[in-house]
């Protein structure tokens, strides 16, 4: 019997449930933290400059990103209900934070109306994910792996991530990017599944060497602190609830190519219906709940998704000790502040292996399909107009600015609408390419 529950308390890193050894599980789950923590912090502090609020509410802001994304995190791991009914959460292993994909709409709506307005806009924005999560049963039809594939795929190009001009953040993120690499194709076990979290460590200690970090935040940051309901207030505009409202909608429909990149990287097989209409259904209620403790609209990131593809860790407990780590930087404000002052050139570094994986993971979801000249054109049309309209979204200069904001920022929203929209309008066709 003994025998039996230590096996139990030791699963397997690569198993989706049952408890793995902590000595393991703990430095994988800060791979994690380390890989989303700045991107989580950084919508905060732009909304915040936006906004024109004072310190104190600015670190509000910031710990609510944190706490919060830590608790939505916790519901898409571990799900409320019944799986086989209604339930929030999908039980797979993902990680949440504040999205960058929201940053352009919310600057205008802080600059004009302030933060309860974005606050009330995400309720509405809330109800309308959990829409498409009652009706995904009904649409899921519209998402087959080649649709969800090419959403996987133009996810890859790392909107938001910053980029490098000084020969100083080049000579940093390239020496990271050797590390990961070295580790990833020469290193076995432990070095190998934590490479990422091993460059990061190796990139931090190489980027104090040029001065490029700094510990002033950590002595400004407070000990401890618990999250304010409604500090911020809730106002509703119209039009800042129509702009989230339909971001809202289109990110529901990129979760489900994240949540098909989760799958597909880390578990060889696509995500069930009920797996989506648990984790949009969490993904609404989430927002809604997160917009009455302060905190911006969340949704799941794609550099975590990227290293479950990588590592083939998908064990929940330890992406829930990520979620519990989040947790704790939330609550002392010294932790989050510590995690901040990772420099933007090592995190880049770090991921680029990561969208890597990311990008072949969406290929792979797509090849799943016969590439006849039908589903080819699907596919290289979405990718082409998505990531050419984004590259240069000036072109949408002479439309509205909230066209540029929902189509000009991400090449996901234009590549999803493009490859749903031919998928069902294109003739199928009856000639059919073996694959090898």
């Amino acid at each position: 019997m003994n025998t039996d529950n230590t096996a139990k308390q030791h699963a397997s890193l690569f198993d989706l449930d049952g408890v793995p050894k902590m000595s393991q599980a703990i430095p994988l789950a800060l791979q994690h933290v380390v890989a989303m923590i700045v991107g989580c912090v950084t919508p905060a502090i732009i909304i915040s400059g936006a906004a024109g609020i004072d310190t104190a509410d600015r670190v509000l802001l910031i710990q609510a990103s944190l706490v919060v994304s830590a608790l939505a995190t916790l519901l898409q791991l571990f799900p409320i209900g019944n799986k086989n009914s209604f339930h929030l959460g999908a039980g797979l292993p993902v990680i949440l934070g504040v999205s960058f994909a929201y940053v352009p709409s919310m600057q205008a709506i802080a600059e004009q109306s302030g933060i309860p307005a974005i606050l009330g806009a995400q309720i509405v924005g809330g109800v309308c994910a959990i829409i498409v999560g009652l009706t995904i049963k009904k649409i899921r039809k519209f998402f087959p792996p080649l649709i969800a594939g090419t959403v996987v795929f133009t996810m890859a190009g790392g909107a938001g991530q910053p980029t490098y001009g000084a020969w100083q953040n080049w000579v940093v993120a390239i020496f990271t990017l050797v590390v990961v690499t070295v580790l990833n194709h020469f290193a076995k076990g432990f070095l190998k599944l934590a490479s990422i979290l091993m460059g990061m460590i190796a990139g931090y200690i190489f980027s104090m060497f040029f001065g490029m970090v700094s510990f002033g935040n950590v002595a400004e940051s407070g000990m401890f602190q618990l999250p304010q309901v409604m500090h911020f207030g809730i106002s509703f505009e119209a039009s800042a609830c129509v702009a989230l409202g339909l971001l809202f909608v289109i990110n529901s429909v990129q979760a489900i190519g994240d949540f098909s990149a989760t799958t597909a990287g880390g578990l060889d097989r696509e995500p069930t219906t009920n797996e989506l209409h648990g984790a949009i259904l969490g993904y609404g209620f989430s927002n809604i709940i997160g917009a009455f403790l302060g905190c911006l609209p969340t949704a799941t990131y794609s550099q975590n998704v990227g290293i479950v593809a990588t590592t083939k860790v998908v064990n929940r407990v330890t992406l829930g000790l990520s979620a519990l780590i989040i947790l704790v930087a939330g609550l002392f404000p010294k932790f989050s502040a510590l995690l901040t002052t990772i420099p933007y050139a090592v995190l880049g570094g770090a991921t680029v292996s990561v969208f890597a994986s990311i990008a072949m993971t969406g290929m792979k979801l797509v090849m799943t399909e016969d590439m006849n000249y039908r589903n080819t054109s699907i596919v290289g049309l979405a990718a082409a107009l998505g990531m050419g309209v984004s590259q240069a979204s000036a072109s949408l200069s002479a439309f509205p600015t909230w066209v540029t904001t929902i189509f000009g920022k991400s090449p996901v929203v234009i590549a999803t609408l493009v490859a749903i929209l031919l998928n069902v309008t294109l003739p199928k066709d009856t000639g059919k390419v073996k694959k090898n």
